[in-house]
Formats: C-alpha cells, sequence, structure tokens
C-alpha cells in the first residue's frame, strides 16, 4: 500500500511558515482540480497513478520543518563553523570584489536568476547579449577567434579541450602531454576522463621531461598559461613542435594575467581554457564559476558546450539565437562528442558584467596593481632572505622552502592566512584583486625570523617593475566594442542592467511549464545564504579543518537526499546532470571492472532517453544499444528482454528516466530491474523527473542502482538562465566505494575527481539544504503530490483542445503532460513551434517544444504555481486553439495569420500600414488582462537557419543597429 498521502493542503498554514509559501495551491483549489480531473481525494489520485509495486511503505526520514528565520539562524550556525582566513592559495581560485551594482541587480536578482536556458531565443535576448558579451571578453582576452557561452569549471574545460583536439587533429597517436605544473585538480580530472576513453596521459613533472615528451608522439599538450606555480614561460618554440607532430596545442590561461601578458592566440595555441571566477565571482568553496574554452576557427563546430550566435528577425533586425550544435547530445546522443547540455550562464553573466563596468582600462589597473604587488611582495621577502625562486611572474611567488615548509604553513595559519604548500618543499603565495598593503606586511611578518625588521611598503613603491619581461609584455588592444567603454558610472550599469533584464521573461513575470526543466520557485530564504562571507569567501583547497561548516553542510544534505532516493551513498561533486551521468556510469564501470567483468560494455538504452544518457555512456567506453518503446511510450520489455539475453556476457547497464520521458509511471519498473539485474547489469534511473517521486516512490528501493539528481530542478537551486546547476550522483551500497574521489583534496574515492573542487558547485548546497530543512518530509511528499495534482488538471482542461499524448490506462499523467499538436498541421498549417511563439504574445514561456516527440509541447507546472497562474496558462492555451480555428475554418490564411507572424514587437504593430487579416488589438491583445500588463517580445520570430549560415558570435557593431 502507498503511505498516508502528505498533508493536506489546508493544514499546511498550521505547519510551518514555508510551506504554504512554496506550494502555490490551497484546500480549496485542490478541492476544485480534483473535480475537474474526476478524483474524490489526493491520496486517490496519488494512489491511481504511482503502481503499487513502488510506493514507498515508509516515509522519509528527515527533521521536523521549521520556519525560515529558524532555518537561517540554523544554517548560519553552520556557516560559522567556517574559518575564512585570508587566502593566498590561488591554484585557479582567487579572492575578488564583485560589484555592488552587479551583485545586487544580477546574482541577487530573480530576473536573472530565475530564467531559464534561452532555447526559446525571442524571450531570451538580455541573457544573450550577456553571454555574447561574454564570448567576446573571452574572444579578445586570449586572442581567439571564438568562443562559447561558458564551461563547467576549469578542469572540465580543460578534459574537453583534450576530447576536442583528439577529434581535431591529423595525429592518430592516443598521447596526452600535460606539464607538471598545471593545476593539480585540472590534471586529476583530466585523469580521470582520459582513462575510459584510452588516453595515456603523459605528466611532464620538469623542463627536461617536458621536452623529451614534446620531441615524442602525442595528439595534442596542455601547459598552464601563468603556470600553476607563477612561472611564464615563452612557448612559441613548443607550439611549432607540436604542430610539427600535427598535434594541437592547448593552453589554460589566466584571463586577469592576459590583461598584461601576450595571449595564447597571438603565439599560435589552437585551444584555451581557464576560468572567470576572478572576474566577480566569489570563491564559494569551488564554485559555481563560469569556465571559458576559446578555438581555433577551424574547430568551431566541434566546440562543445553552448554557443550563442548573431542571426536576425523576420524584420531584419539583428537577434541572437543558440547557435550550431548546441544541446547536440539530443541529436547525434551516441555519436555526440560531449555530453554537456549546460553551461555556467549566470557566473558568465556575472563575469562579462564584471568587464563591462571596468572596461578595459579598469581592468588593466587591476592586474597591473596585482603585478605592482608581487613585485614588491618579493623585493621583501628577498630582503629578509627569504628563498624566492626567481621567475617571470604575474600574481604568484614560488619559496624554496625545504624542510620548513610545514612550519611556516602553520605559522601563516596562526596569522591568519592560508598559504600552498607545493611539491612538499615549496610554498607558493598568490596575491589578487583583493591584496592590501596589510596583506604584504602580513606576509613579510610569516617570513621574517625573531627580531628582524620589517620591509616597508614605500621602500619599494616608488619605481616598482612588474616581474613580466618585456618580450612576454602583451601589446594588443583588447575590449575595444563599445559595450566595453560606456557603462563605467553605476548610474549606467545599472541601467544596461536593467535594459537587458527587461527583454527577458523569467519566473519573476510569469509561469513557464517546462516539461522535465520543473522551473519551480527559487525561494527568498533559500538564496539570501549564498553570498555569506563564511561560504563565499573560503577556498576549496583551505586546510580540511577550516571546511567544518561545508562539512556538515555535505554531511547533512547527502543524508537527506538518501532519504528522498532510497539510496545508500552520495556525491555531490558532480556540477551538472550530465556530470552526475557521467559519474553514474564510471562507478558502474568500476564496479564491474573490480569484480573482474571488465568486459561488460554494453549500455542499453530506450529510444526515448534524455540524448545525455547515451552520449555519457559513450564517454565511459560503454558501447550504446538502443531498445525499442512501444506506442505508449512505454520500454518494450519484450525487446529489452531480447537485447539483454543477446548481450547477457557482456551487459553493463541500462539507463532508464522515471517517470518516463513521456510523463508517465511505467508499471513494469520493478520487473524490469529484475530483468536487467538477472543478467549481470546494473540499472542507472535518471534522475530527471524526480519531482514526481520525492516522497512516494524510491528509486534506490524499486531496484534502480544508480542516479543523478538535478538539484536545479527537483531541489530549488535557481537555473540561472542555463546554470550553474548541481547533479548528484547517487548509489546503492556496493557502488558506494566507485564515487567520485579528489586526490587533490584529500577525499578518497574509487573513480578520481569528476569536477575541479571536492563539492563541485559548494556555495549553492545552501538553496537546496534549506528547501529541505524548511519543507520537511511531509512538505516534499505534499510538493510531489500537488505537482502530479496541476499535470493532470491541466491535461483534463485542455483535453478537448489539444489531446495528451501518453497517459496511463486511467488517462493520468504523472508531472507533466505532453500535449500533442501533430493534427494541426494538416488541418490549420500551425506547427508546434507557432504556438510557442503565439505564447509569448500572451506573456508565456513556451513548454518544451517537440521533445521527446516531435511537433509536440511538454508542460510541467510544478508545486510551486498558483491555480489562477495555471488557469491563466490554460486559457491562453485554449484561446490560440480557437485562433487555430479561424485558420481552420478559412477566416485567416495558413501562412499570414497571428500564429505564424508571432511574436508581435511593439514596433512591428505602430507601422503606419497593417495589412495583415487580423486586427492589430488581436495580435498585441489577445485576452483583455494584457491590456494592463504586458510583456512585449524585443525581436520578432528569430531565423535560425541565417544564423547558422551566416554564423558570428560576438559583440555586433554598433553599425548594425543603425
Amino acid at each position: 500500500m502507498l503511505m498516508q498521502s502528505a498533508l493536506p493542503l489546508g493544514a499546511l498554514e498550521n505547519a510551518t511558515e514555508f510551506l504554504p509559501r512554496h506550494i502555490g495551491i490551497d484546500a480549496a483549489d485542490e478541492a476544485h482540480m480534483l473535480s475537474v480531473i474526476g478524483e474524490a481525494s489526493r491520496r486517490a489520485l496519488i494512489e491511481s497513478i504511482v503502481p503499487r509495486s513502488i510506493a514507498r511503505s515508509t516515509a522519509m526520514d528527515l527533521p521536523a520543518p521549521v520556519t525560515e528565520a529558524a532555518a537561517l539562524a540554523e544554517l548560519k550556525a553552520m556557516a560559522g563553523k567556517n574559518q575564512v582566513l585570508k587566502s593566498f592559495i590561488g591554484q585557479g581560485y582567487y579572492g575578488t570584489h564583485t560589484p555592488g551594482v552587479i551583485l545586487r541587480n544580477i546574482l541577487e536578482n530573480p530576473a536573472w536568476y530565475t530564467a531559464y536556458t534561452p532555447y526559446q531565443a525571442e524571450i531570451s535576448q538580455g541573457r544573450m547579449e550577456a553571454l555574447v558579451n561574454f564570448q567576446t571578453m573571452v574572444c579578445d582576452l586570449t586572442g581567439m577567434p571564438i568562443a562559447n557561452a561558458s564551461m563547467l569549471d576549469e578542469a572540465t574545460a580543460a578534459a574537453e579541450a583534450m576530447a576536442l583536439a583528439k577529434r581535431s587533429v591529423k595525429s592518430k597517436s592516443n598521447r596526452f602531454i600535460v606539464a607538471g605544473d598545471a593545476h593539480p585538480q585540472t590534471i586529476e580530472v583530466i585523469q580521470t576522463r582520459a582513462k575510459p576513453l584510452n588516453i595515456e596521459v603523459v605528466l611532464a613533472n620538469s623542463a627536461p621531461e617536458w621536452h623529451a615528451a614534446l620531441d615524442g608522439e602525442y595528439f595534442a599538450v596542455l601547459a598552464q598559461y601563468p603556470a600553476t606555480s607563477g612561472r611564464i614561460d615563452e612557448l612559441r618554440a613548443d607550439v611549432e613542435k607540436a604542430h610539427g607532430k600535427q598535434a594541437a596545442f592547448i593552453a589554460a590561461a589566466d584571463l586577469l594575467a592576459l590583461t598584461l601578458i601576450t595571449p595564447p592566440g597571438e603565439w599560435g595555441a589552437d585551444i584555451v581554457v581557464g576560468t572567470t571566477q576572478r572576474f566577480g565571482m566569489p570563491m564559494g568553496a569551488g564554485g559555481p564559476h563560469a569556465a571559458y574554452m576559446a578555438c581555433r576557427d577551424e574547430f568551431k563546430r566541434s566546440l562543445p558546450g553552448r554557443l550563442v550566435g548573431v542571426s536576425v528577425d523576420v524584420h531584419g533586425k539583428p537577434a541572437y539565437r543558440l547557435a550550431l550544435q548546441t544541446r547536440e547530445q539530443h541529436i547525434r546522443r551516441e555519436k555526440a562528442t560531449s555530453n554537456i547540455c549546460t553551461a555556467q550562464v549566470l557566473p558568465a553573466v556575472v563575469a562579462s558584467m564584471y568587464a563591462v563596468y571596468h572596461g578595459p582600462e579598469g581592468l588593466k589597473r587591476i592586474a597591473q596593481r596585482v603585478a605592482s604587488y608581487t613585485a614588491i611582495l618579493a623585493k621583501g621577502l628577498e630582503q629578509l632572505g627569504a628563498p624566492v625562486r626567481p621567475q617571470a611572474t604575474f600574481d604568484t611567488l614560488t619559496l624554496k622552502t625545504d624542510g620548513a615548509t610545514q612550519a611556516i604553513a602553520a605559522r601563516a595559519v596562526q596569522l591568519g592566512a592560508n598559504l600552498r604548500v607545493y611539491f612538499e618543499h615549496y610554498l607558493c603565495i598568490s596575491l589578487d584583486e583583493t591584496t592590501t598593503r596589510a596583506d604584504i606586511a602580513l606576509l613579510w611578518k610569516i617570513f621574517a625570523k625573531d627580531g628582524q625588521a620589517l620591509p616597508t611598503f614605500d621602500a619599494f613603491e616608488k619605481g616598482v617593475e612588474l616581474l613580466i619581461p618585456a618580450e612576454l609584455r602583451r601589446t594588443s588592444a583588447y575590449l575595444t566594442h563599445p559595450v566595453f567603454n560606456t557603462h563605467h558610472s553605476e548610474t549606467g550599469m545599472l541601467r544596461y542592467i536593467r535594459q537587458l533584464s527587461d527583454k527577458d521573461l523569467a519566473l519573476d513575470r510569469s509561469m513557464i511549464p517546462l516539461g522535465s526543466c520543473t522551473m519551480k520557485l527559487n525561494a527568498t530564504s533559500e538564496m539570501i545564504p549564498i553570498t555569506w562571507p563564511e561560504f563565499a569567501q573560503v577556498h576549496p583547497f583551505a586546510p580540511a579543518n577550516q571546511l567544518e561548516g561545508y562539512r556538515l553542510l555535505d554531511e547533512q544534505l547527502r543524508a537527506w537526499l538518501c532519504q528522498a532516493t532510497g539510496y545508500a551513498g552520495i556525491s555531490l561533486q558532480p556540477n551538472a546532470g550530465s556530470q552526475g551521468e557521467y559519474a553514474g556510469l564510471l562507478a558502474i564501470k568500476a564496479y564491474h571492472e573490480a569484480q573482474g567483468h571488465g568486459h561488460r560494455n554494453i549500455c542499453l538504452i530506450p529510444s526515448s532517453a534524455h540524448g545525455t544518457n547515451p552520449a555519457s555512456a559513450q564517454m565511459v567506453g560503454m558501447q550504446v544499444v538502443v531498445t525499442a518503446c512501444d506506442a505508449n511510450g512505454n520500454v518494450d520489455l519484450v525487446d529489452l528482454q531480447a537485447k539483454c539475453e543477446q548481450h547477457s556476457a557482456n551487459l553493463a547497464a541500462v539507463m532508464i528516466t522515471y517517470p518516463s520521458t513521456h510523463g508517465v509511471f511505467e508499471t513494469q519498473v520493478k520487473e524490469l530491474c529484475a530483468l536487467v539485474h538477472q543478467h549481470g547489469g546494473r540499472v542507472y534511473v535518471d534522475g530527471a523527473n524526480m519531482n514526481a517521486l520525492v516522497g512516494v516512490a524510491a528509486p534506490g528501493e524499486f531496484g534502480g542502482d544508480v542516479s543523478h539528481l538535478n538539484l536545479h530542478k527537483t531541489f530549488c537551486i535557481p537555473h540561472g538562465g542555463g546554470g550553474p546547476g548541481v547533479g548528484p550522483v547517487c548509489v546503492v551500497e556496493d557502488l558506494v566505494p566507485y564515487l567520485p574521489g579528489h586526490a587533490t583534496a584529500g577525499v578518497a574515492g574509487g573513480v578520481g575527481a569528476v569536477s575541479a573542487a571536492p563539492l563541485g558547485n559548494a556555495a549553492v548546497l545552501p538553496i537546496s539544504w534549506m528547501y529541505c530543512r524548511m519543507m520537511g518530509a511531509e512538505g516534499l511528499q505534499a510538493a510531489t503530490e500537488t505537482a502530479i495534482l496541476s499535470a493532470n488538471y491541466i491535461s483534463a482542461r485542455l483535453k478537448d483542445h489539444y489531446p495528451t499524448l501518453y497517459a496511463s490506462a486511467n488517462g493520468h499523467v504523472a508531472h507533466e503532460c505532453i500535449l500533442d499538436l501533430r493534427q494541426l498541421k494538416d488541418t490549420s498549417g500551425v506547427m508546434a513551434e507557432d504556438v510557442a511563439k503565439r505564447l509569448i504574445d500572451y506573456g508565456f514561456h513556451a513548454p518544451t517544444l517537440s521533445f521527446p516527440v516531435p511537433n509536440t509541447l511538454m508542460v510541467e507546472p510544478t508545486e510551486s504555481e498558483t491555480l489562477f497562474e495555471i488557469d491563466r496558462f490554460i486559457d491562453a492555451m485554449i484561446a490560440i486553439r480557437e485562433e487555430i480555428r479561424q485558420i481552420e475554418a478559412g477566416a485567416w490564411p495558413q501562412d499570414n495569420n497571428p500564429l505564424k507572424n508571432a511574436p508581435h514587437t511593439a514596433e512591428s504593430l505602430l507601422t503606419g500600414e497593417w495589412a495583415r487579416p487580423y486586427p492589430r488589438e488581436v495580435a498585441a491583445y489577445p485576452v483583455a488582462a494584457l491590456r494592463s500588463s504586458k510583456y512585449w517580445s524585443p525581436v520578432g520570430r528569430v531565423d535560425n537557419v541565417w544564423g547558422d549560415r551566416n554564423l558570428a558570435c560576438s559583440c555586433i557593431p554598433v553599425s548594425d543597429y543603425a
């Protein structure tokens, strides 16, 4: 039997302060919705939808919910257990000042953090302009012709660069040369990612080893620029040698340093990667931060991740859109070259705005100050007799401290600072934007011997020479576009940010009914802690005893997520759902190898699966075999059984999504799991649809071995316009030893690191902690049940206008429904895309378009939407169906009607001549309520084909706007 339903909605007001804030449906709404659906109670509805065989028999064991104020106080006490010392660790993570105008108006602004990925171009022009600024910034600073719209972190960007090089160069070698003085976390992630692809990673830990390696055979090399030790090398000769081997040269470069040193594009690099963290994003114990990737023009069509391009709209005006291979894994599936389907949009927007606000001169001033302080620090240390290693450097000094290394590091901690121990006998000191004169004095004090007089800042300040030789200095201009040279006052910056956000449609304006994406409330109380210094200002590789608050957060959140999923162990390290998938498949692969079954490499994947599934399987070296689905969208168990028997000896795993990608609870999922286990395989249950399961069923109980979760879906981390995300990987008991580790951070683990930092996007984990703490077990179950209720209400109300494509035998769906528009093409010429664009005129973001079935719309309302907003969406869909009936009746031509011409811009409606067969009022105000509150699309329908044929991915010249 299914356990008792969670609290009835009428009781929520008596439970805690937060529950009725999160769930938009009250008791009266629920009664009305159930009457429309035809069920007597919410419990009856859930029992008619969730198969009895998988229903939970016991409730989740979570702490009783507390109020928003109490949860914040509890979390604040936990945060206080972190020690915020002055960090001189560097290693890719630096102190930075987030300009207040950016902090308040982007990072803390729901107009930016609640937006969805910009698949609907017309309503995403603001954030796409910010991303084009990001791409332009990266291209200018690296000296490369093309850059994407961000990567997950520097280490995974380097691993993606390795894969990009492998498929792009002529060399047939399988060796990848990595400089030993690259950041340690980058080396570790590269090693993790290379192993299943049978790529041999060769570490060159000294100059002789580096030169010897470059004389051999390889397909690519990677060098840190500047090195993790701070050293800046002249790399032109090395690039020429690599090109002579028909290999690629990859540079992992520091963007702030590139304002002063020669950019890699000017000395022949083929791919450049790095992080934009120090452009205004706090360290946050490792993330989220926007990494970047730039490459040669010849590589652009293999560039992983997202690329924002410039196209034109139907009126011939410039417009932005996602370009080229965006989400290529949905098209190419197991032939995909990357499983990334997200980015780090919000941090990328922050970084781009940091460059816009400071401009080229401001960035250069910041960099020169850092470099000057580094030179002054070096002079003072030399005066004290400290063993500073002579080298060209930007912000980092290396000292050969031998046996005194640990003692000096300990003395630094006593004085409130963290230095970096490097190869046991060295210490590194990295300065940054936040470094002050007092910090320099503190560093001198750390190295001064007893009774030794400290140097004075004034003695070295005048005429200080940077430690960058003339031949390594940058002479070329950068950030010359007007956008980087205009908005330097706070007033100007504030208005520019507002101008962009006004172009976009986010959750702060209206419902975003995207199927499989769960655009739910990201409560303010959940968001507040992410900017607390105790969480935001700590380095991911600070000593473990300084990160006690994060350790407790990790421990508690993992325990709660285990309760929600029924699994035995979880790692929060994967910083996107795609990375959680990857880590889960690595765990399965490692398990089979440990059992002596390394030959098991077949991964069965239903044809309906998310495209990331086959892409991830390919990346871990598995061979994908597609299994059939039946007419109702369910996994075809007869075909699955045949494939299991055919591949029994080599079966590694099956990957399913549950509830299915079609929005249905498949009744035979336990039998499916048992069948796969019988043949020695493991079951991967994609957690994308976990918002339909929490509290009512648990994958770890009904047969799943591995799942990833999307904390940016089910557990309230906001989508941020397309990222950040968090994709924890959850496993059963015997797979726990194979969860990701992180040797760089001293964390043991079976498959190595899958992200640059041990807790991945650590700084956003407090959001999910707050959600669970304020909701409790009954609240989380009520959220699940309300999401299912709302989806079935939409399906029931729209059935006479748009039939639901897939449903269970009793006509019910899970937490989402697929509206079938396919018949409209023949009767009216209307496609699902036309309905999606017309919804913009009604003030709505479109549901998921043509996935998983072409010419359909997949709708997911979530539990957070009010009945008023759900009805407003339903009424808009019905009104659009009436417009389609006008076309079907011949009142409007099939090629000239409100749907085909949508969205309508204000400018297009103000033209003197109106030659369309419907009135302007129908175009602008299809329902009366829009007259008092109207979102206007800034552009008309965007021409996708034109954009790909005329690819441009950097800032539009001002002349194009004339």
